[in-house]
């Protein structure tokens, strides 16, 4: 479905999450790269505590067309808004949608995808459903589990379940000598810790339960790390493969954004059927887990003596665009430009919007009322 002459495309970013900042630097790329002869860009800064505001001085550079000397982090300043007043569509001629950057809980958990499906409005990314069965970890673990999708041994934990003595051992016994606990609701590696020691688990629990109520521990695997992007609603196609070379013990939070010691690796150096294999591996997960506009899979290859073996790790909904995102630079390795993978994810959005509209509101019946 081709775009419309002109859209007026809401970038929303921030968020009340702990990965607000990532957000940030997200968006301030995604403004930079939209075309500003299509696109009328109505960037949305959320606050901490919810509130939404105009982001004064990236709409005053994008008004005056100098998007590109947005600052690497957009700031969320600029006078409050109210969300239906920043949703409304004033020409009906010039569609609005909405791009929602907002990682983690609060934005990539279906809340803000409720709101939009309310509003009427279209959004890129996953729905509703899809985007908070991917979000929460544990229930994406059954979900994938359920469509025989094969991933590595894990458990929830539960805040009630601290005070039982036999948890750290039954943990261990279960999972293997070292384990990774991890937020069941949050990404960027936010929250996520690597226990080597039965005595370091109960505070590492408590640490990732500073983030959410709900905790997955899940075994190690000594094995590389494999990114795939996916973009499409009915009919979702996947991109090259892409590999992350850790610098630190783990691909953690620091690791990531800060000490900047990782390495990406697109298109990742592997024989071509495994290749093949790890993208058809990425489209089950996407589809068993509903999710549609993009998302990217993130799976582990473990070398055997008989042979490769793939595990899906979990699905991101709202990856990242920064500089050093992998979707985009899966993208960008397979022939989609960071613009035209824009222009593509809106255009999913309106399609998906116009095929939900056309559902039918009333009950069919077989007779005429009387």
């Amino acid at each position: 479905m081709p775009l419309p002459h002109r859209v007026r495309l809401v970038v929303l970013f921030g968020g009340r999450s702990a990965e607000h900042d990532v957000s940030r630097v997200s968006a301030s790329h995604v403004l930079r790269a939209v075309d500003p002869e299509r696109y009328d860009v109505v960037p949305i800064g959320i606050a901490r505590d919810g509130t939404w505001r105009l982001s004064a001085e990236a709409d005053e550079l994008i008004r005056s067309g100098r998007a590109q000397e947005l600052p690497g982090s957009l700031a969320v300043d600029g006078p409050a808004t109210a969300p239906e007043t920043s949703l409304a569509t004033n020409d009906p001629h010039v569609p609005t949608v909405v791009m929602p950057i907002l990682h983690g809980p609060y934005g990539e958990d279906g809340t803000v995808q409720g709101l939009l499906e309310l509003a009427g409005v279209p959004y890129v990314g996953a729905g509703v459903l899809g985007s908070a069965v991917s979000m929460d970890k544990a229930m994406a673990k059954k979900v994938l589990a359920a469509a025989t999708i094969p991933q590595a041994r894990w458990r929830e934990v539960r805040r009630g379940e601290l005070d039982d003595p036999t948890l750290t051992p039954s943990l261990f016994d279960e999972l293997g000598d070292t384990v990774f606990v991890k937020p069941a609701n949050m990404g960027s590696s936010v929250g996520v810790s690597k226990v080597t020691r039965r005595a370091d688990l109960l505070d590492a629990l408590r640490d990732a339960l500073r983030y959410d109520d709900l905790v997955v521990v899940e075994q190690a695997v000594e094995g590389r790390e494999l990114e795939c992007a996916v973009i499409g609603n009915d009919e979702p196609r996947a991109s090259v493969v892409g590999e992350i070379v850790t610098g630190a013990d783990f691909y953690d939070y620091e690791d990531k954004y800060l000490a900047g010691t990782s390495r990406q690796v697109v298109p990742a150096e592997l024989p071509d059927d495994v290749s093949e294999a790890a993208r058809a591996l990425a489209l089950r997960a996407y589809r068993a887990l509903r999710v549609e506009g993009m998302g990217r899979v993130d799976m582990f290859l473990l070398d055997h003596e008989v042979g490769h073996e793939l595990l899906v790790n979990e699905v991101n909904t709202i990856p990242g665009f920064t500089p050093i995102s992998m979707y985009p630079m899966m993208w960008q390795a397979s022939g989609l430009a960071y613009a035209e993978l824009i222009d593509e994810l809106v255009e999913l959005a309106i399609e998906r919007h116009e095929r939900r509209a056309a559902h039918a509101t009333e009950v069919a019946t077989s007779r005429s009322d009387p």
